[in-house]
């Protein structure tokens, strides 16, 4: 699957994202878009997941509305050390997420 990593999360995890094609939003020169352009933009692209620690998202976007999952990592905080533990979970929940989807990560 392709994902779009989101710029609050770090870039680290990417590595640790084994079987996908992920990429962040720097990468793709996305950094400071909205949500909602960073999700067109993202679907436009082939982007199939949006891997995110944003749990307000689903309150923001319409997310039925686009062929875009969403996964949802929820920790203490953004930091790779509080992010470390749920990753081993989140392959399976990006592999399982369907398009206007959101699925939760922990918490």
């Amino acid at each position: 699957m392709r994902v779009l990593l989101d710029e609050q999360l770090p870039r680290r995890l990417v590595r640790e994202l084994a079987g996908h094609e992920v990429r962040t939003v720097q990468q793709e020169g996305w950094a400071g878009f909205k949500n909602g352009e960073l999700l067109r933009r993202a679907v436009y692209q082939g982007f199939e997941v949006f891997l995110t620690a944003d749990q307000n998202l689903q309150f923001q976007q319409n997310l039925l509305r686009t062929r875009l999952s969403v996964v949802v990592l929820v920790a203490p905080s953004n930091t790779l050390k509080d992010l470390l533990p749920l990753v081993p979970r989140a392959p399976e929940a990006i592999s399982q997420c369907r398009a206007g989807q959101l699925v939760r990560v922990g918490g």
